[in-house]
């Protein structure tokens, strides 16, 4: 498996992965240095890349994988799966004949599958199986970097693309619960911006397979969408977290899918942050609770 680590350089720690939402922040060496680091500002981690200050050609990116602030380390299996390349993070002193509930994550619109990684770490180091697919579109997302997506943007997607995604990760759930030995019902989905639209899509009309769902700075697909493959069981518990100043999907939209929700019958665990598009430590504190009640991490926990 490949290890993914925290770069320190110059004494500060600097953090990586995926592009949901770049803002640019310039990270200079010391004077007598060639080189500029390149922070770009992701929904939870920064991507550092390494460029000469003379020619502005990318020398190298880095790629460590943790939280911001965070001193972890996190191994992850790359693996190709029949429909999609996934990341699959296995608990610490993992025993492959244990049973483990497993977490399932997907990634935000040009991201990909290690942008939600390290959370992992931050969520529980030796109760689940974490599980983190590559989207099927790939994207240029700026500074040479292919990004991926579940459906293109809204302007040039069809209902097919979406179709297809879905069925792409139906064949991913079935893989994961043959590899890890899970049942249906052990297994959570959730899902960042973009990656929360399809875990509304795939989990909703998926009660027996998701004990619940987590729903981090997303709004609903269209309320037709949805409706029309609604379960008779709406018990199934959802997790919803969005930003007061989020300028990507705004927080009214966050707002409309949960009044849809309890419209429809069900009971989502709602909250609000004083943040932008991102994760904050507020979001990760409330959702590992809320996990915790709803899929309890797996053996000797």
């Amino acid at each position: 498996p490949r290890l993914f680590r925290i770069l320190r350089i110059d004494g500060g720690s600097l953090w990586t992965t995926g592009h949901e939402k770049m803002e640019l922040q310039s990270r200079l060496s010391p004077s007598n240095s060639r080189t500029a680091l390149l922070a770009v500002r992701t929904a939870l981690f920064y991507r550092i890349l390494a460029f000469n200050r003379d020619s502005c050609h990318c020398i190298h990116p880095v790629l460590p994988l943790c939280r911001k602030g965070a001193q972890l380390n996190v191994q992850a299996k790359e693996i190709q799966g029949q429909s999609l390349l996934y990341l699959a993070v296995e608990p610490d002193s993992y025993d492959p004949d244990a049973e483990y509930p497993v977490v399932i994550l997907l990634h935000g619109y040009g991201a990909s599958m290690s942008d939600l990684a390290g959370l992992s770490p931050s969520i529980h180091s030796t109760g689940y199986v974490f599980i983190f697919p590559n989207a099927p579109i790939p994207m240029q997302v700026g500074l040479g970097t292919t990004g991926y997506a579940w459906t293109p943007p809204q302007d040039s997607g069809t209902e097919e693309d979406e179709v297809n995604s879905q069925e792409m990760l139906e064949i991913l759930f079935d893989e994961v619960q043959e590899r890890y030995n899970v049942e249906g019902g052990n297994i959570l989905l959730g899902g960042f911006s973009q990656g929360g639209m399809m875990t509304y899509r795939c989990g909703l009309t998926r009660p027996d397979l998701f004990a619940g769902l987590l729903i981090l700075s997303s709004r609903l697909p269209t309320d037709a969408a949805i409706s029309d493959n609604l379960p008779e069981d709406r018990n199934q518990p959802i997790f919803v977290a969005h930003g007061t100043s989020d300028m990507m999907i705004s927080v009214n939209d966050a707002r409309r899918s949960r009044e849809f929700l309890e419209s429809e019958g069900y009971a989502p665990e709602y909250h609000e942050y004083e943040m932008g598009h991102e994760i904050n430590q507020a979001v990760i504190d409330d959702m590992v609770v809320w996990l915790g009640n709803v899929l309890p991490p797996g053996p000797e926990n």
